[in-house]
């Protein structure tokens, strides 16, 4: 759709509707001569797992889920966040496969499991949460993250030794490691997922902490890769219908907090693992969207969609991660 087509119908549905507003870039970008990173990275991923029309170029197998979150006491004191202040809030989330293919197997090895969260707090606005199961992400940077997807591009399975991806891997050590912290889980319920980039909380008082989100489950269970060639391709999304049905699923949404001189602008450098680990609240999912298939085509979370007591870090991937989103959002979305 041109520019101006996309200009006219917008103006019949609110131009200033977030939709409308990201058709308008996704169109813009896809006729400039040389595209900003975000859209080259859409461009590299639909180079990698293929072009499918209405599906996001990543996580792009889903199911959107809804229930509740209730903060805790703790939360309060070190966020002034409308998300921590007590009361129970209603939520939508969606789990995903992390492949841009919404046929992928779900158990596929080295690929990330995710789940994004939207908070309706009572003030009638969202705020975001866009988690998954890596423990700390491949890459610091949008233009590496660039680099990585034309690596992959380059390397297929008859190219010359070392392929582009062995030398990416080689100046990049923890991309490897990163993709290697990938096991399977037995299901979404019993996955533990990780918000890689650092956001700062700011507390009433305006004290500042760096933190990265910990959404742990009850239990955590993984399965080899030969375990996982047994079971449906779908499994992951057959039993998470099977056990919202029977009961609701409970995470514990934490922070892992910084201490002073730990880095905020690289995550693909995990803090220590002994800094401190707080729990903010209780995620409580209770039923699978009837109509999940096109609920999950309207909606579009957004790292940087926050709320006051949540702010940005110097971390510049939640910036080029919303891009990039805006960017598939109005590709699907036309």
């Amino acid at each position: 759709m041109a520019i101006l087509e996309i200009a006219g119908s917008c103006a019949r549905r609110l131009a200033k509707s977030l939709t409308c507003v990201l058709l308008l870039l996704a169109a813009a970008a896809a006729t400039a001569d040389n595209a900003p990173v975000p859209t080259q990275i859409v461009d590299l991923a639909n180079k990698v797992d293929g072009v499918h029309p209405g599906f996001r170029a990543f996580h792009a197998k889903g199911v959107v889920v809804e229930g509740s979150f209730k903060p805790s006491p703790e939360a309060a004191r070190l966020s002034s966040a409308l998300l921590f202040n007590g009361r129970s809030i209603p939520v939508t989330a969606r789990f995903s496969d992390g492949s841009g293919m919404p046929t992928v197997p779900d158990g596929s090895p080295a690929m990330p499991r995710g789940i994004a969260i939207k908070y309706h707090l009572a003030n009638g606005r969202d705020t975001d949460m866009v988690t998954n199961s890596f423990k700390f992400f491949p890459v610091g940077t949008g233009e590496d993250f660039r680099d990585l997807l034309q690596a992959i591009v380059a390397s297929p399975p008859d190219a010359p030794k070392p392929t582009k991806l062995e030398q990416f891997f080689a100046s990049h050590p923890n991309a490897p490691k990163a993709i290697g912290s990938l096991p399977i889980p037995d299901s979404f319920a019993d996955e533990e997922y990780h918000g890689i980039d650092a956001f700062i909380f700011v507390s009433k008082s305006g004290q500042r902490q760096a933190v990265r989100y910990v959404i742990a489950p009850e239990k955590v269970v993984h399965i080899t890769p030969e375990e996982a060639a047994k079971l449906s391709p779908d499994y992951l999304f057959s039993d998470l219908a099977k056990r919202i049905a029977d009961k609701p699923l409970v995470f514990h949404l934490k922070a892992q907090l910084a201490e002073p001189g730990d880095q905020t602008k690289d995550a693909s450098q995990p803090w220590p693992d002994d800094r401190k680990v707080v729990d903010l609240g209780v995620l409580t999912l209770t039923k699978v969207v009837p109509n999940s298939a096109e609920a999950e085509r309207k909606l579009l979370f957004l790292p940087t969609s926050l709320t006051p007591g949540i702010e940005l870090s110097d971390d510049p991937l939640p910036s080029v991660r919303t891009a990039a989103y805006g960017v598939s959002f109005g590709r699907r979305s036309q």
